[in-house]
């Protein structure tokens, strides 16, 4: 019978102490949790600020008038693979 008291005590001073553990203040707050997920870099580093002319920009917008945009060149981005699908048949 002494073991069996001792167990129940042991088992309510458990329950007793599983109620006394710190409540996570973010619990259910997924909303962050999903943008902070999707952000690349929360706090990104540059290495300074954007150089902006006036000069350049008049002039951009007059060459868009007159149409003389300059092309813009091409940056490959890929090695020349391709990709190709089976069509599963």
């Amino acid at each position: 019978m002494n073991i069996d008291r001792a167990l129940m005590l042991g088992a309510g001073m458990a329950l007793v102490l599983a109620g006394c553990t710190p409540v996570d203040r973010g619990f259910g707050d997924s909303s962050r949790t999903n943008l902070a997920v999707q952000v690349v870099d929360p706090d990104p580093v540059h290495a300074g600020t954007a150089s902006v002319s006036g000069e350049k920009m008049g002039d951009a917008v007059e060459r868009y008038r007159t149409g003389e945009v300059k092309q813009p060149v091409g940056i490959k981005t890929t090695t020349g693979l391709t990709g190709a699908s089976g069509g599963g048949q």
